[in-house]
């Protein structure tokens, strides 16, 4: 069982941000951004290279998640802004086997990142 199972099933403690049938979005305990969100299914796939057909409306309802998380936060604006980043491998810098989104805001992004 990975940690972000653990998390939906309230084994580990987590500062819940929104959820619903399909997602789960909560404050990620080490922010790389003074506004550093984690969204993740609810359904096990381990990184969006793994995801399949069946998975499409799922991958869209994480995006429009993310989208309502900015909004209630007061961060879905072109003054304001975020950013969303999804980890794929080592390489890619995947550190927890669980498909899931970053959203951050609250700072200056700089590009190329990492």
């Amino acid at each position: 069982m990975t940690l972000f199972e653990k998390i939906i099933a309230r084994e580990i403690p987590a500062e819940i941000i929104f959820e619903d049938e399909r997602v789960l979005a909560f404050q990620d305990i080490s922010p790389q951004a003074p506004t550093h969100i984690l969204v993740i299914p609810k359904k096990p796939i381990p990184r969006v290279g793994e995801a399949n057909a069946e998975d499409e409306a799922l991958l869209g309802h994480l995006l429009l998640t993310a989208q309502r998380v900015a909004d209630e936060l007061g961060i879905n604006s072109t003054e304001e802004g975020f950013r969303l980043v999804i980890n794929n491998g080592k390489l890619g810098g995947e550190a927890v086997p669980h498909l899931h989104l970053h959203l951050l805001s609250g700072r200056q992004m700089k590009w190329p990142p990492g």
